[in-house]
């Protein structure tokens, strides 16, 4: 059962009654760990031969340590914060971290201008995949895996990650872990914060490390093997490559990604709960998660079959192409094989709607999640049966649980938010000169982290000609999305009760 969430919780309190000292010291945890990260990149580019962006990571590294252990020094942890505190750390420590995450390429030049850094850097964190970068193979190795580790981190979770270090005597830890993940996320399990996000670490791991040596086994060579694996497992989509997995050529690295993509799109405490060998959990299947499997199926073959028909391939090759278009856009990773802007209308539409919808909640899938369709359909279908029967009661489930009218209300509220950012994404976008089919896509991609849309902005394009307005308003949609809506309105309640 859903508890009650100080996302959603406006009036909880304003920013006047909050410690600014205990907010600015968990930030500053974050940026400590986004140094280490910058630290480990910086030791790829001197393993690398001292490559070009060696310097900048070190420098950017420095930066990054000073000014998050600065605080440390002079505020002392706290063993209790409050829920509205939490919220504010989380969208800040998000925000923070993204503007940290452009130091590398600002100091590294290239490609990069102010702008460019800045939507390169949110795109990694919140796992969009999205690029302003047309030749992705002259980036200094080092760069490229600081890129892949931005969007690793942020697969899981920033505020998260530094969770695991708070003590496990203080209750901070998990005020933090609920403010950044969502409700449905969360119903999953009865574990507790920190519980939970070190199981479905522990899973991140285990089916990142598993598919890097797959891949390296497929032909791949380590760092290729690795950035992918990290690229997929964080449903992110940045690669190595200028045409991205159709560089590789590969049926057997195709189809490890497939499976690994699918994987990441549905819940890891229905994984977790399947490995640990139960007998229940192994004669169950979420009904979200056999929603999304039937649903990636069907869409495969209706693709498959227009790409035949449409006499662009083979049988072989239709299904192929299908397969792992479908899996790519609908677990929001992003990954290329071919051009779909070549494809028919109705599968440019499916696939839209798949970007719409995407993975499951508790996975590192983005957009609206299949929970929430499910639960909604489940709520309206109830709703229908007791105009039929006054009298009958009637209990909306989600995966065998029973939720309550408002979660059902709350799902509705979400995705209601979620259409009118797009809208409002997509005229922005076609105001500043996007045609309708790029503006739009454009909109859905970024809100939903799927990277890719059409027209421009497709499977072989990118976002290095839109103007820098554009490539602002478009990164907002992309931690809107990521950080799913509602701690962002409550951090903006919050802030207009303060004033």
């Amino acid at each position: 059962m859903i508890n009650d969430n100080p996302h959603h919780n406006f009036a909880a309190g304003n920013l006047k009654q909050m410690r600014i000292k205990v907010i600015i010291r968990y930030i500053g945890l974050a940026l400590i760990m986004v140094a280490l990260m910058m630290a480990v990149s910086a030791l790829v580019a001197i393993i690398n031969g001292y490559d070009d962006s060696a310097t900048p990571l070190l420098t950017s590294a420095l930066v990054t340590f000073v000014t998050g252990y600065y605080p440390m020094i002079f505020v002392s942890p706290e063993r209790y914060i409050k829920p509205k505190e939490g919220i504010v750390i989380v969208v800040l420590a998000w925000f923070v971290c993204c503007i940290f995450g452009m130091i590398p390429y600002i100091c590294y030049g290239g490609e990069f201008s102010f702008i460019d850094a800045f939507f390169e850097s949110v795109s990694g964190f919140t796992t969009t995949g999205a690029s302003i970068l047309d030749d992705i193979e002259s980036v200094p190795a080092g760069l490229l895996f600081w890129r892949v580790s931005t969007s690793w981190v942020g697969g899981l979770g920033i505020v998260s990650f530094f969770s695991l270090v708070i003590p496990r005597s203080m209750d901070t830890r998990s005020v933090l872990s609920n403010a950044e993940l969502s409700d449905i996320a969360r119903s999953q399990s009865s574990k507790s914060g920190k519980a939970f996000v070190k199981t479905i670490l522990s899973v991140y791991v285990i089916l990142t490390a598993t598919c890097a040596i797959l891949l390296r086994i497929s032909g791949q060579g380590w760092f290729d093997a690795v950035t992918n694996a990290m690229s997929t497992c964080s449903t992110c989509g940045f690669c190595v490559k200028n045409a991205s997995i159709a560089a590789y050529n590969s049926v057997a690295a195709e189809l490890i990604i497939i499976f690994f993509m699918t994987t990441c799109g549905i819940s890891f405490m229905l994984l977790s709960t399947i490995a640990t060998g139960k007998k229940t959990a192994r004669r169950r299947i979420s009904t979200t998660t056999a929603v999304f499997l039937i649903s990636l199926i069907a869409a495969t073959a209706i693709v498959s079959m227009n790409l035949h028909n449409d006499g662009q391939m083979s049988w072989l090759e239709a299904i192929r192409q299908a397969a792992f278009q479908v899996s790519s856009i609908s677990t929001t990773t992003g990954f290329a094989t071919a051009d779909t802007n070549l494809w028919p209308a109705l599968i440019i539409i499916i696939l839209t709607v798949a970007s719409i919808i995407c993975g499951c909640s508790g996975s590192t899938s983005g957009g609206i999640k299949m929970d929430r369709i499910v639960l909604i359909f489940s709520y309206i279908r109830n709703g229908f049966r007791t105009v039929a029967n006054p009298h009958r009661v009637l209990g909306t489930r989600l995966s065998g649980h029973i939720v309550s009218e408002r979660d059902a209300t709350e799902a509705m509220k979400f995705v209601l938010i979620y259409v009118s950012l797009i809208i409002v994404g997509a005229v922005v976008n076609i105001s500043f000169g996007l045609d309708v089919k790029t503006g739009v896509t454009a909109a859905i991609a970024c809100i939903g982290n799927v990277g890719p849309g059409f027209g421009s902005v497709g499977s072989m394009g990118n976002f290095a000609d839109f103007p820098a307005v554009l490539k602002f308003t478009n990164s907002l949609l992309m931690l809107a999305g990521r950080l799913e809506i509602f701690p962002i309105l409550s951090f903006i309640g919050l802030s207009a009760e303060r004033n």
